[in-house]
């Protein structure tokens, strides 16, 4: 009826020194506070003590209440007090302890908070920034094909045009080639009809000489 054998005790005990296993590790971990991930552990763990100590100190209470309907001796009383005592203050502790862990938790969360907006700015004028320039890079590389089609065709032109131009190159060479031909047949033709021109009148003067000659001396007609 009492309920102080020895786990009762021990249980106590611990809960008085406040040096069990997870008192020892959670205090260690709240004494780095190293970063939002040990803040959380500490959170959970802190939440675990207390709940251990809230039925340590259920316990405590029952066994005051059981020992109050009987005979206690006052030793007995003081212990079980001074556990109670000790088992408040320690809870006070740790929940002073669990607000200060939770305060660097949000605070912790509030800069992540702020790093991830910021990262997300970040981020955005970073796509923001890639689009534009792939939208230039296209842009002048349309223009590029665009300039590329037009001396494309300009080339083509002009190779047509140069063969255009050879092609009447050689017809004027032709030409000029029958030109000469021609102008040397007409030379010819000219010589030799400077020359018939020339028999013709050399003929012409003979013909006139013997008229002539006959005028002044007619011949007498036969009888």
């Amino acid at each position: 009826m009492r309920g102080d054998g020895p786990g009762a005790s021990r249980a106590g005990q611990v809960a008085m020194r406040g040096d069990g296993p997870g008192a020892s590790r959670a205090g260690q971990v709240a004494m780095r506070g190293d970063g939002p991930g040990a803040s959380r552990l500490v959170y959970d763990q802190m939440r675990d003590v207390i709940q251990t100590q809230q039925s340590v100190i259920l316990g405590l209470r029952e066994k005051m209440a059981v020992q109050g309907k009987s005979m206690v001796p006052k030793e007995k009383y003081e212990e079980v007090a001074l556990e109670l005592e000790s088992e408040r203050q320690w809870r006070v502790r740790t929940q002073e302890l669990l607000a200060r862990e939770s305060e660097k938790l949000d605070f912790a969360l509030g800069e992540i908070e702020v790093l991830s907006k910021n990262l997300q700015r970040e981020k955005e004028s970073f796509e923001k920034a890639l689009a534009s320039m792939k939208n230039r890079a296209l842009k002048e590389s349309a223009k590029n094909e665009k300039m590329k089609s037009k001396c494309s065709h300009f080339e083509s032109s002009v190779l047509m045009h140069q063969a255009i131009l050879k092609a009447k190159d050689d017809q004027i060479r032709e030409l000029q080639r029958k030109l000469e031909k021609q102008k040397n047949t007409f030379k010819v033709q000219l010589r030799d009809l400077e020359i018939q021109k020339q028999q013709e009148a050399y003929i012409a003067r003979e013909l006139l000489k013997k008229s002539r000659s006959r005028t002044r001396h007619p011949q007498p007609c036969p009888t």
